[in-house]
């Protein structure tokens, strides 16, 4: 059994702490919530018990088709042990459908659904507020090798491929969702956390927004979408 040691680092929605083995982290799932880099702050109820369920059941899956990644076990309701990740500096943003950020950069209608999909990559930089790079900054700032971001591209896509099938079938638009990388024992791993607070979720008659939408813009029933994609993730039906 690995025991829980020190804090390492506190982020906006997880704590971090060290095992009394180096290969392993603990990590706690919060209920806070932030947005638009920090400036709007609050709570959503339970929210650190859905993600940390949620994202168990999709890197779990995920694993099953083949997509290695930083999960090994739930530890509780709102911990996991996951492996010891070197992250890399590059945040990756797949999307489907065009919202958010998107939608205000190109003068597109949100909900307007893309020819094809599109990767974008992000600075890793809470300071910075995560600026957008592309593959000629991710090189020259050395945040990255050229074989590393081959690789977290190829999984990217097939990751993207692979959600989309599967929340089509839970009747769930997976509009756009944010993946990080990491280094494990030299290889390069999915990390971090799939969940609504990184994920913009629709239902796919209504487009009623399932994620942390909810909380940016002040439309309420936060609780409610969380507690509705787990149980859509966990095939439980009316």
């Amino acid at each position: 059994m690995v025991e829980k040691r020190q804090l390492l680092y506190e982020g906006k929605a997880k704590k971090i702490y060290q095992t009394d083995n180096p290969d392993y982290l603990w990590v706690e799932y919060k209920d806070d919530a932030t947005a638009f880099d920090g400036k709007k702050k609050g709570t959503i109820a339970d929210k650190g018990y859905y993600n940390n369920q949620i994202s168990a059941i999709l890197f779990d899956w995920l694993k099953q088709k083949g997509i290695d990644n930083h999960f090994v076990k739930l530890l509780g309701d709102r911990e996991q042990l996951v492996k010891a990740l070197e992250i890399i500096p590059v945040e990756v943003i797949a999307r489907n459908i065009a919202a958010g950020s998107l939608a205000k950069r190109l003068g597109m209608e949100e909900g307007t659904e893309l020819p094809k999909p599109v990767l974008e990559f992000c600075y890793k930089s809470d300071e910075l507020g995560d600026p957008m790079i592309n593959e000629y900054h991710i090189d020259a700032l050395e945040l990255a090798t050229i074989d590393q971001m081959n690789q977290i591209k190829k999984q990217a896509w097939e990751i993207n491929k692979l959600l989309v099938d599967y929340f089509k079938e839970k009747g769930i638009l997976l509009v756009d969702f944010k993946l990080e990388f990491g280094v494990h024992r030299g290889q390069v791993l999915l990390g971090d956390e799939i969940s609504p607070d990184t994920c913009r979720f629709w239902d796919a008659e209504t487009k009623e927004k399932l994620d942390k939408d909810r909380f940016r813009r002040d439309m309420g029933r936060v609780e409610d979408a969380y507690r509705e994609i787990l149980r859509r993730v966990k095939g439980e039906v009316d």
